[in-house]
């Protein structure tokens, strides 16, 4: 047998496929822990009857994550909650797997692109499993419909119905604006400094009117239950958790490969915000508190002991 090296180059490219399909980490290294599971059950000869071994691995990985997404969805009926997507530190910053246990092998680590930022998983929460797989492995993965066909087990025609369906579901660029836009980061940093200086007022003019805010704490952490809207509320509900919390440290970082903001309380990272902006405004922020999806997050010892 000549697929060693082969299969076991395939790992970073479905850890990519599954984090995008699934949106969670965890669920991510568990599929592709269950894919390589699969090829090395097979008996040798049977793995030398396979023509192409990363087609193969891609095919079992992309049915699994399938089964994932049906059974996810009536978990996350059950959440206590919103559900956001794990979010993924820079890969200059990631410390660990999905626990935030110790060194990730760099081929584990996931890519950060346009399809990997927060409000995009979001769009592909709202689809439908069939759908998700299909537009993930033609629109972003761009696999001929014929391939996606033989990984899902449909016709070409449905699979192209299906991706165009999810499509339908991905909002159109917001038009830009004539006037120069802050740069992301700089916005950011300045909703950092008026969050930090308690300063409603400057909260309120950094975010949208119609803004929204999600939070996301699984029954682990304290959370808003349901979206707030609008950028008075939002302004309230952050400056409510600031008093809340007086030793909330906050730091710019990138989340999700677009910049974002990390508190952490006595030296633990408690919240991870995620943000999308409109123009020279806060759209969007989605604050991941659930301790399960923070292990990434965690400061390193040197940190620490900084």
């Amino acid at each position: 047998m000549g697929y060693t090296s082969e299969v076991i180059d395939e790992r970073r490219h479905l850890t990519n496929l599954a984090y995008r399909l699934l949106g969670s980490v965890t669920e991510a290294e568990d599929a592709v822990q269950e894919t390589y599971a699969r090829w090395y059950g097979l008996t040798p000869a049977r793995q030398d009857a396979v023509e192409n071994p990363g087609a193969w691995l891609t095919t079992v990985a992309t049915r699994v994550c399938l089964d994932q997404l049906g059974s996810a969805r009536a978990r996350r009926e059950r959440y206590v909650g919103e559900w956001i997507p794990e979010p993924l530190p820079d890969r200059t910053e990631w410390i660990g797997g999905s626990a935030g246990s110790g060194p990730v092998d760099p081929a584990d680590r996931i890519t950060l692109d346009e399809s990997v930022n927060m409000a995009f998983l979001v769009v592909l929460e709202a689809m439908t499993p069939a759908e998700r797989v299909a537009f993930v492995l033609h629109d972003v993965f761009r696999y001929p419909f014929a391939e996606v066909a033989a990984m899902l087990g449909r016709s070409p025609a449905a699979c192209r119905q299906l991706a165009a369906a999810a499509r339908r579901r991905v909002p159109a660029p917001a038009p830009s604006s004539p006037a120069a836009a802050p740069a992301p980061a700089g916005l950011v940093r300045a909703f950092k400094r008026a969050w930090e200086a308690k300063d409603i007022d400057a909260l309120v003019s950094l975010l949208a009117p119609d803004a929204t805010l999600v939070a996301d704490g699984g029954g682990l952490a304290g959370a808003v239950l349901r979206p707030l809207e609008g950028a008075a509320r939002i302004a309230d509900y952050l400056l409510f958790i600031a008093a809340k919390a007086p030793g909330l440290t906050l730091l710019e970082r990138t989340v999700n490969g677009t910049p974002g903001l990390v508190a952490r309380h006595t030296g633990t990272t408690v919240t991870v915000a995620a943000f999308e902006i409109t123009g020279a405004q806060v759209a969007r922020i989605w604050a991941v508190r659930n301790p399960e999806k923070l292990g990434p997050w965690q400061p390193r010892a040197e940190e620490e002991g900084a």
